[in-house]
């Protein structure tokens, strides 16, 4: 597939639900992704990347930037705590807020240079031991937390387990968003954003669709 068709078909997923196109936020996922690949998608105006690790995004960006200063950087991936300096330098977004301790250590550095991308909180929606989030029934008192410290927690983000319906964690996910007043969701990748779209996705998180598959 190429960007275009991608844009199409979010386009489309969203029409189907008489949802408008234009707030659903497609975030071509970057990572380990060729160099000519990224320029080709810049040269077609696409504008909003994610990317997994702090030191990838600081090796590529900035050079980027200085020919496309509207360039959106969204860290999607597990953001260490010693990483948040250099993440609040180049993110617009960060998806990945999954436990106090970050959110602490956001908190703190917000605090001092008194700017912030927007945040959103990841729920382990599948209880996976190995993965980063949340758990569901602590979500809740999560983000009070997280206001409590002043951070601007927009949304949430998931990751459904592989070889589980998807929509079963799309829908949970909307539903503790609701609850918590938050309006902006982070679900769907290659293989289901459509899904996602239908359930309220507000970013979709696509890489290899985009882009091909990664080096």
């Amino acid at each position: 597939m190429t960007l275009s068709s991608i844009l199409s078909s979010v386009a489309q997923a969203a029409r189907r639900v008489d949802r408008n196109p234009g707030e659903i936020r497609l975030v071509a996922v970057s990572k380990k992704q060729p160099l000519d690949r990224i320029k080709a998608a810049l040269s077609e105006g696409h504008r909003i990347f994610g990317e997994n690790r702090v030191q990838e995004a600081q090796a590529k960006w900035p050079s980027l930037r200085e020919l496309y200063p509207d360039i959106e950087i969204h860290i999607v991936g597990p953001l260490q705590t010693n990483k948040v300096r250099q993440a609040l330098e180049l993110a617009q977004s960060i998806h990945s807020v999954d436990r106090p301790s970050l959110a602490e250590a956001l908190a703190r550095r917000i605090q001092e240079v008194g700017i912030s991308p927007d945040l959103f909180v990841q729920v382990n929606t599948g209880e996976e031991p190995q993965k980063s989030g949340v758990l569901p029934k602590e979500t809740d008192d999560f983000v009070a937390d997280c206001h409590r410290l002043d951070l601007p927690i927009r949304g949430l983000m998931c990751i459904p387990p592989i070889n589980e319906e998807p929509a079963l964690h799309f829908s949970l996910l909307a539903k503790i968003a609701a609850r918590n007043g938050l309006e902006w969701l982070s679900m769907g990748m290659s293989a289901d954003f459509e899904v996602a779209i239908r359930l309220g996705a507000t970013h979709v998180r696509v890489g290899s669709a985009v882009f091909g598959r990664r080096g």
